[in-house]
């Protein structure tokens, strides 16, 4: 299982998080911190890349190319409606797309995206799941691999991973980042 993780500062302690997640050899690092300014995201993004730096780990910036380029990040992830895939695709060397939908996974897939990210998998605050069953037809649908997103616990972790994803977000808990161990 391929694990991702997704920062978010309003969890806590957002360095001792990208650590502890390099640490235990997390593939993906997604900087997605849409309340800072470009300033404040550079040096955030620019401390991870460094706390990346000799590691497997890669780190994306979300939505922003400027930033993830001037930082020095591995790649870009792309919301649904973001910036122009076969674009960025040209620019730098490893892009992700959140999708929700066949068509949108398809359109990633055509426009070269390396992977995607689909759900949410299960209810999360304000976003309705679309579930395990969708997923499963998703994964089965394209060649691209497919990381599960939204509501995903220790608990429900297997059923994602069987519904055909290679992975799936990690997300911190209070007490800590949460790194499902399979």
């Amino acid at each position: 299982m391929r694990r991702y993780y997704v920062t978010d500062r309003k969890q806590g302690d957002v360095m001792a998080y990208v650590r502890q997640a390099v640490a235990r050899g997390i593939e993906m690092i997604q900087v997605r911190e849409k309340d800072l300014d470009a300033r404040d995201l550079l040096s955030l993004t620019r401390a991870i890349v460094e706390a990346a730096r000799g590691r497997a780990t890669r780190v994306l910036v979300n939505d922003r190319l400027d930033v993830a380029l001037a930082a020095g990040a591995d790649g870009v992830h792309l919301p649904s409606g973001g910036l122009p895939l076969e674009k960025v695709r040209t620019i730098i060397g490893l892009v992700g797309v959140s999708t929700h939908t066949l068509d949108e996974l398809r359109n990633a897939e055509a426009g070269g995206a390396d992977f995607a990210v689909f759900g949410p998998i299960f209810d999360t605050p304000g976003k309705t799941a679309v579930g395990l069953e969708r997923l499963s037809e998703a994964t089965r649908a394209t060649d691209l691999q497919v990381y599960g997103i939204g509501g995903i616990t220790e608990e429900n972790a297997d059923d994602v991973i069987a519904a055909g994803a290679v992975g799936m977000e990690q997300r911190q808990a209070n007490a800590g980042i949460r790194l499902f161990q399979r």
